[in-house]
């Protein structure tokens, strides 16, 4: 009824004022003539502490983005790489390099790669030309590219690839790329149409069915006219360059030239000189070098150079003085210090007298007594004392020892089990399992198959065919049957597979890392704490480049490096790639020369179809290096210490590669190219990163014994073929064996002469059931035959 009548009160008026001034009519409660002083004081000290340190990541963000700015695209920095790669055969990358080179400078382009300085610009540039068909050659180019130029020609179409301006060679190389990191990208259209119409439409025709291979930054250009061109190369200058964050964390330098001293002393070696600008990072002199697919090296000399191609155009009397001296300046030179200069160190050397003991105690003697007359049965009259024993001489020969092949091989029996207690054939007793496995190394053929390149040189057609055709039927069959393997009839299988054990659980049984180790594990270097040690190694590498030391040359300096005790044949290929092929050197962080045991994320490239088998012979690019390595397989068990190994390498899915190689820090890009026979280019095996560096992860290869029930009586069953004699029955007793269809149980005792056994399980047998038992052991990679790739190329 009152509706207008209602009373509205005013609101009241502190609603904008903040809480300090609310609180100013408030006495303190101490004294209470004064207004008491609110809190806010702190929270603005604290509100004004953030905004300064706001401020001042802001001002380091700047000052960081600045001098990357100026690192990568001022004066003083060195030339920016521009790689033009042709994605298609009928892509001309000869000419185009022609105009941009004639855009920037008057000079024409030379060999595969030249370097520019333009003054109009106010750029420098290192222009390289892919050839296509040789993908390490492009491999190699994008390894140190700033800037890759895809070229696709409008008026080409191909059928194989679904894109029409890519052919196949561009696709795998495409993936390739991806697969080591891409720079800043762009693409550039040629042989568009004259019609102004059917200009646009075919470039936006080749931007829609190409804009899916490129990352979503990448922009599109024509570059048919030297306008296309000119707005090109200003939109590239201006736009700020990424690179793979692995190539920020050492420095390189992309030889320019190669050359080579013949040393005195020795007549085998020389010392290469290499000059280029230095890139990314300072480098030291006391530093070890990696030269590209040659190996890792030491330093004699650094000389820093006068730069060829200076920014600002040099006066005429400099190029008088250039003219006539036909030399190069030498700025500043540095030689390293014998007591910081970091070893070259590739390989532990084991100590010979490392594992001898010192001499026993009386104790540990008495000790080896009893166990000896333990061991050292012997079958003696009724009644014999020990002492009455010790005069009886044992007329047995060392050939009856020998050929008693009924022997039970150490496995240790219970009387109760035993048909003859009082008869123990107790030969090989004083043998223990280390020394008997090195006795049957030759009989384990699945472990110590050599790859198959050894004996390719005096195969014949027919074998070599013969051979491919028996992996691939092998990997077939693993892909249906993994891990099964047949008894041997003419060899025991307590013999057969003497190294193998069984496991209660995979994922819960213990098995020491240490235990058994091969003999390059005497050779390889290992890391308490990797990660701490990365850690360490990277901030000492930060340090380094901050201090400014006398015994470095800062990055983008022109400059030479004096590379000692190289081999003249690695030398004089070298010097002949380097017309085709960029020579790559770069730094090695602390530790990068020795050799360990890496573990590589892995995967098969789509483009190989050929199996992969373990242990083969392929070619490792890790970064910028290039080594030869024999991995194995393995599964990536992440609840487990303990990986499955895989015989082959199956496609799909990733796995594990375990090698011997140098020691390197992730993260790394990995690509694994497989050397053809006859000296045709290498093929992408399969691509990857570098996972870890761990000598202790253990790798465990499996195998399945199967047999087939002969008769079953409920929980009862008769199982035959497994074993083809008791011996061997009583040798696998204490593992546990299992069914394809889910049942589990135990040996109980052999049955016969023919290896048939007795098995209790939990449930009621099936008749077409399988009955198998699983053994492990561990593997290990191969120790590569040798680690320079260059001079199989």
């Amino acid at each position: 009824m009152g509706g207008s009548r209602v009373q509205v009160n005013k609101s009241h008026k502190s609603r904008f004022s903040s809480k300090s001034s609310r609180n100013l009519h408030r006495t303190d409660l101490k004294d209470k003539s004064r207004i008491s002083k609110s809190g806010g004081n702190v929270a603005k000290g604290a509100r004004a502490a953030r905004l300064q340190h706001n401020r001042m990541v802001r001002e380091q963000k700047k000052v960081a983005l600045l001098k990357e700015k100026r690192a990568t695209s001022g004066s003083t920095s060195p030339p920016r790489v521009i790689v033009l790669f042709g994605l298609s055969a009928a892509v001309n990358v000869d000419s185009l390099a022609v105009d941009i080179l004639s855009l920037l400078s008057k000079q024409g382009a030379g060999a595969a790669f030249s370097t520019v300085a333009s003054s109009e610009y106010k750029l420098r540039t290192t222009v390289l030309k892919a050839p296509y068909g040789d993908l390490l050659s492009c491999m190699e180019m994008v390894k140190v590219a700033d800037l890759v130029a895809f070229v696709a020609s409008a008026s080409s179409s191909c059928e194989e690839s679904p894109s029409c301006y890519i052919d196949s060679f561009g696709s795998q190389c495409l993936s390739v790329f991806r697969s080591i990191g891409l720079p800043s990208t762009f693409v550039l259209i040629r042989d568009l149409p004259t019609e102004l119409k059917k200009r646009q439409d075919s470039k936006n025709t080749c931007m829609s069915s190409l804009a899916s291979e490129f990352p979503e930054d990448c922009k599109f250009y024509p570059a048919d006219s030297k306008d296309d061109l000119h707005k090109f190369i200003w939109h590239s200058k201006e736009q700020r360059l990424t690179v793979p964050h692995w190539r920020n964390q050492r420095p390189y330098i992309m030889a320019q030239t190669v050359d080579m001293v013949v040393d005195d002393g020795n007549l085998e070696k020389c010392t290469m000189l290499l000059t280029g600008y230095l890139r990314a990072h300072s480098l030291s002199v006391n530093q070890l070098v990696h030269v590209s697919g040659a190996g890792d090296y030491q330093l004699t000399k650094i000389e820093t150079l006068k730069d060829p191609f200076p920014l600002n155009p040099r006066k005429e009397q400099d190029l008088m003085d250039a003219d006539e001296v036909h030399d190069v300046e030498v700025i500043r030179s540095l030689a390293p210090d014998p007591e910081k200069q970091e070893p070259l160190l590739v390989e532990n050397i084991p100590d010979p007298l490392d594992g001898e003991q010192t001499w026993p105690t009386e104790a540990e003697m008495a000790e080896a007594d009893q166990k000896q007359k333990r061991l050292r049965k012997r079958t003696l009259p009724r009644g014999t004392s020990e002492y009455q024993a010790a005069w009886i001489v044992d007329d047995t020969d060392e050939e009856d020892l020998d050929s008693n092949d009924e022997a039970d091989d150490g496995m240790i029996l219970d009387k109760q089990e035993s048909d003859f207690p009082d008869q123990e054939g107790t030969n090989n007793l004083d043998l223990d399992d280390d020394q008997r496995s090195l006795n049957l190394k030759d009989l384990d053929e699945d472990t110590d198959i050599d790859s198959m390149m050894m004996d390719g040189e005096t195969l014949t057609r027919e074998q070599i065919e013969d051979e491919i055709q028996k992996i691939k039927n092998a990997h077939a069959e693993d892909e249906e049957y993994p891990d099964e393997v047949d008894t041997p009839l003419d060899i025991p299988a307590r013999k057969r597979f003497a190294k193998y054990r069984g496991l209660k659980s995979f994922r819960t049984s213990s098995w020491d890392p240490k235990e058994s180790l091969p003999p390059e594990y005497a050779r390889i270097f290992a890391f308490d704490n990797f990660a701490r040690t990365q850690k360490h190694v990277l901030a000492k590498a930060i340090d380094m480049e901050q201090e400014n030391r006398d015994d470095c040359i800062p990055a983008s300096s022109y400059v030479r490096l004096h590379i000692k005790e190289v081999q003249n044949s690695v030398a004089c290929k070298l010097c002949s790639l380097i017309k085709t092929v960029p020579v790559i050197v770069s730094g090695l962080l602390q530790h990068e020369s020795k050799m360990s045991v890496l573990h590589f994320s892995i995967k098969k490239h789509d483009t190989y179809s050929a199996p992969i088998k373990s242990k083969e012979e392929f070619v490792f690019h890790v970064g910028f290096r290039q080594f030869v390595a024999r991995p194995i397989f393995s599964s990536d068990n992440i609840n487990s210490d303990k990986h499955k190994m895989e015989r082959f390498l199956h496609a799909g899915r990733f796995s594990v590669a375990s090698i011997y190689g140098p020691i390197s820090f992730p993260p790394l890009p990995l690509i694994v190219l497989k050397s053809a026979e006859g000296g045709t280019a290498p093929s992408v095996a399969a691509v990857g990163s570098l996972k870890s560096v761990d000598p202790d992860r253990i790798i465990l290869k499996k195998i399945i014994l199967t047999g087939y029930p002969q008769r079953v009586s409920k929980l009862k069953a008769a199982v035959r073929y497994m074993f083809h004699n008791p011996e061997d029955v009583r040798w696998f007793k204490p593992v546990e064996v299992w069914t394809k269809c889910g049942r589990r149980g135990r040996i109980k005792e052999p049955v016969g002469t023919h290896g048939v056994m007795k098995c209790i399980l939990n449930g009621v047998l099936q008749q077409n059931d399988t009955v198998c038992m699983s053994l492990f052991k561990r593997a290990y990679p191969k120790w590569p035959n040798h680690r320079s790739p260059i001079l199989d190329a």
